[in-house]
């Protein structure tokens, strides 16, 4: 396929496949934890339960995860507006990511979530893929947390103009 003549369809097919927002928090091995708004998880596995995590290649959680490869996932739902303007603008590796944010502790791996999402998923890396710009990791999930709002408030979902593009 001759990409720059389909260039323009690409981004925009690409653009128009739905995905949820989530704000996945995350820990090093020195004690510091930052969240970062993610819109490209799925579902990879029912048994064992497992999900695929996009992390562009840049951002320092790549380097995190090796050193300590725990996870939390926070779905967010449709009134999760100030958590999406908070993780949106994202943070420095010693930036606070969580200040005026109300959180509780996930149980298993001790890590940030966020009380106001629709709930969590607490999870572990087992392996990477280098994507391109990306970096997929394969997460098994260890347990998980339901917010209050699960049932009545539908997650919130992001399309974009161009699949090219954030």
């Amino acid at each position: 396929m001759n990409y720059d003549k389909h260039h323009t369809a690409v981004a925009q097919v690409l653009g128009r496949i739905p995905s949820g927002i989530f704000v996945l928090t995350i820990g090093d091995d020195s004690g510091r934890e930052t969240g970062m708004l993610a819109s490209w998880v799925q579902q990879a596995s029912f048994d064992p339960p497992q999900i695929t995590i996009a992390v562009k290649r840049e951002r320092y959680v790549n380097q995190w995860l090796p050193r300590r490869p725990f996870v939390i996932l926070n779905l967010l739902g449709d009134s999760d507006k100030n958590l999406l303007g908070h993780f949106g603008r994202g943070f420095k590796e010693d930036e606070p990511a969580f200040q005026g944010i109300e959180l509780a502790r996930g149980p298993v791996t001790g890590l940030p979530c966020l009380t106001e999402a629709l709930g969590y998923i607490e999870c572990r890396a087992i392996s990477h893929l280098d994507a391109g710009d990306h970096v997929i990791h394969l997460l098994e999930i260890l347990g998980a947390g339901l917010g209050e709002s699960l049932h009545e408030e539908s997650p919130m979902v992001h399309v974009r103009k161009s699949g090219l593009t954030y």
